[in-house]
């Protein structure tokens, strides 16, 4: 294990957890993190999760709180929602929600009652458990109905879209998800919930630096509600935003606090206003179409190596892939990938026939690799990593798992990550 010298305090106090943030610091450092959902924060956002802001309570909203001494906290979190405002063009914004979750579950408390009907994308066609799954709250506390996606091009159905909405008329209809390879169409999506009067969310959790940086169409002139949360794409803390035309803005701030919530996480609070201003500046939007030019690449050199892709490539930063040609499933394959140092997560694609524990994909995203500054130059070397791993996934090679694993290794110390402690 690593002890690690940039947390002196934590080490004095705590050598035990110490070693274990240091070896998770290396393992970072390390490998090659493909995962879509994850990425690599400033060393701003670091600091600003972890300053004296931690100990303050403050329930409530700026200037009216329940607590005194909030002097600073609200000019904190009116920094943080007018930052969030200005970035996205929202009339309304709520940077409490401590992550994705319960920012969705703030929406059905404000527009919805147990037992109404909602709509979303089915999860295993790569919706999210809070979009009405049976599994989750949100399925056992309302009435959920799921749409999917075409089986023969893995877009989107607008055609079952349109006419479940029309039969079941849900109070509110999600679009995004989890795994959502293709360009979210909110005005298609918008176009049928005025139909059928239902509040249209758009959940941009995944896409929301994409949106940011201008590289993906923004909802904000066609969804009644945004959802997010403030990591993935957008490169800030675990936590969450609400973003709404004015009109919603009481409903879902009561929701949010006293509805779900109790008192606000500050330290989040305070990295998610950096993270928007790193946000707005023209280096993102930089970064941005790196991570859409980099999944693009990577997505032809995996098809050229033949991988079949769900939808047939990428629009966005996601590439979900089915195994089943390759004769290996999912997870064994991701867990072979990740001793070979590159970090992915097994997942269920359309019309999958094995179980979710133990699906036919995998999911794999570039938000990460180009926060640690590889181009399109690198996409298939990393292809050739991927492609040689399943290889050795099939045929229990653990020789050709470790040779890539130090392949990867190489690569990595020559572009050290964000945030992460160097020397």
């Amino acid at each position: 294990m690593s002890l690690p010298l940039s947390h002196p305090a934590l080490l004095a106090a705590d050598p035990e957890l110490a070693s274990l943030v240091g070896s998770e610091e290396l393992l970072q450092s390390e490998t090659l993190r493909l995962i879509p959902s994850e990425n690599y924060v400033s060393a701003a956002v670091l600091e600003a999760s972890g300053t004296v802001l931690q100990n303050k309570y403050s329930e409530g909203y700026a200037g009216r709180r329940y607590y005194e001494g909030q002097q600073v906290i609200d000019q904190v979190e009116t920094l943080a929602i007018n930052r969030a405002k200005a970035v996205f063009g929202a009339e309304h914004a709520n940077v409490q929600p401590y992550s994705g979750s319960p920012a969705n579950l703030a929406v059905y408390l404000a527009f919805a009652r147990p037992g109404d009907t909602v709509m979303g994308m089915s999860l295993p066609m790569g919706g999210h458990l809070t979009h009405g799954w049976g599994v989750s709250a949100t399925g056992a506390w309302f009435r959920g109905v799921q749409y999917g996606v075409r089986q023969d091009t893995g877009a989107i159905d607008f055609d079952q879209v349109r006419q479940l909405a029309r039969k079941e008329r849900p109070k509110l209809i999600f679009c995004g998800g989890t795994a959502v390879p293709r360009t979210i169409d909110f005005a298609a999506f918008a176009e049928i919930a005025r139909e059928v009067d239902a509040v249209l969310v758009a959940d941009i959790a995944h896409i929301a630096g994409l949106i940011a940086g201008g590289v993906h169409p923004s909802p904000v002139p066609y969804a009644d509600v945004i959802s997010t949360t403030t990591h993935k794409t957008l490169r800030g803390p675990r936590g969450a935003m609400l973003m709404s035309r004015e009109t919603h803005a009481k409903a879902l701030d009561k929701a949010v606090f006293p509805g779900l919530q109790g008192g606000p996480h500050n330290q989040t609070t305070a990295a998610i206003a950096v993270a928007l201003h790193e946000a707005a500046q023209p280096a993102f939007r930089d970064y941005a179409r790196a991570v859409v030019a980099n999944a693009k690449a990577l997505a032809e050199e995996l098809l050229a190596r033949g991988f079949d892709l769900v939808s047939g490539g990428t629009d966005n930063h996601l590439i979900l892939m089915d195994l089943t040609p390759k004769e290996v499933p999912g997870k064994v394959a991701a867990k072979a990938l990740d001793q070979a140092g590159i970090v992915v997560n097994y997942n269920t694609v359309p019309y999958d026939p094995r179980k979710p524990f133990d699906p036919s994909g995998i999911r794999i995203g570039t938000p990460s690799l180009t926060s640690r500054g590889l181009s399109t130059g690198h996409m298939p070397a990393v292809a050739d990593w991927i492609d040689r791993g399943v290889t050795a996934a099939k045929g229990g090679d653990e020789g050709a798992l470790i040779k890539i694993r130090a392949e990867v290794s190489e690569l990595m110390a020559a572009y050290p990550a964000p945030g992460l402690p160097t020397g």
